[in-house]
């Protein structure tokens, strides 16, 4: 039977490769070539070398976007993960209605990014005219927190659930043990639960991360970029150069801009992901 398996696994293989060949590293390859041309289609591109990365990294605009971009991700990951860890906390006591209250905390998760932009943006611009402030477009502090605010209220319940079963699996006699060795609960939290539920924490920092850093439907939808492009992030500052912009220039520096960020997030993911799994309890 085992060496069937191993004789016809490439045939059951072959799909899959074929589909995520066609899918997405034929389009990377070609992405990464366009990258150092200017085309208007992918058949009349015209190879400049670095000209396109150069533009890119003297663009005021997208340096203004990455670091609007890090402030929101430092911002939502600490928030994110927090919260939904204190929530977890809270629903793993075997309250009265643990069950009803993880459905609610999750159903943000399942409403699409442009719709809860266009919800927050009317309750946040209702919100500001009742205390006499400018609305989002005016202002780009409310647009700041307002997408964090967002954020928070779309991921927490994901994060959650994920956070509940990593305490889930946290042995009873751990707990009992560190009880009888006289360890407060605060003790216990920091002592055994935490590091127990790293390989939780290390996955949830990891979506919060990569989801902060490419966040682009709640951005186009709760603030466009406005007030003059302020709370604009990396991801729209990139669909803005590529679509708004006519002319062969501006494709390839939008291509060029998507490349550096699929670079950074990859960097920054891989640091995170090895920081946080070198805590991580063998178990």
């Amino acid at each position: 039977m085992e060496k069937a398996i191993k004789r016809y696994s490439p045939v059951f293989v072959l799909p899959t490769l074929l589909a995520f060949t066609i899918g997405f590293i034929i389009p990377f390859i070609q992405g990464l070539y366009l990258s150092f041309c200017q085309f208007t289609t992918v058949n009349n591109a015209t190879f400049t070398g670095l000209s396109n990365y150069q533009s890119a990294l003297a663009d005021s605009s997208f340096l203004s976007s990455f670091k609007f971009t890090v402030m929101f991700a430092v911002a939502s990951i600490v928030l994110i993960n927090v919260i939904a860890f204190a929530l977890a906390l809270l629903l793993t006591r075997q309250l009265k209605g643990t069950n009803v209250f993880r459905t609610i905390f999750f159903m943000p998760n399942l409403i699409g990014g442009i719709v809860l932009g266009y919800i927050w943006q009317i309750l946040i611009n209702c919100i500001l005219s009742i205390v006499g402030q400018p609305l989002l477009a005016l202002n780009s502090s409310a647009g700041y927190w307002g997408l964090i605010i967002l954020m928070c209220w779309q991921q927490i319940g994901y994060m959650m659930i994920i956070y509940i079963a990593g305490l889930q699996n946290v042995s009873d006699d751990l707990i009992e043990a560190a009880a009888i060795d006289g360890a407060t609960p605060w003790e216990t939290l920091w002592k055994v639960k935490l590091p127990m539920v790293m390989p939780s924490i290390t996955i949830c920092v990891f979506l919060t991360l990569t989801n902060s850093f490419k966040l682009f439907d709640q951005n186009l939808a709760l603030t466009g970029g406005d007030p003059n492009h302020m709370t604009e992030m990396m991801a729209l500052n990139i669909y803005q150069t590529f679509y708004a912009r006519a002319g062969a220039q501006w494709k390839g520096l939008g291509q060029s801009k998507a490349v550096l960020f699929c670079l950074l997030v990859i960097v920054i993911s891989m640091i995170q992901l090895k920081a946080t799994r070198s805590r991580e309890v063998q178990q």
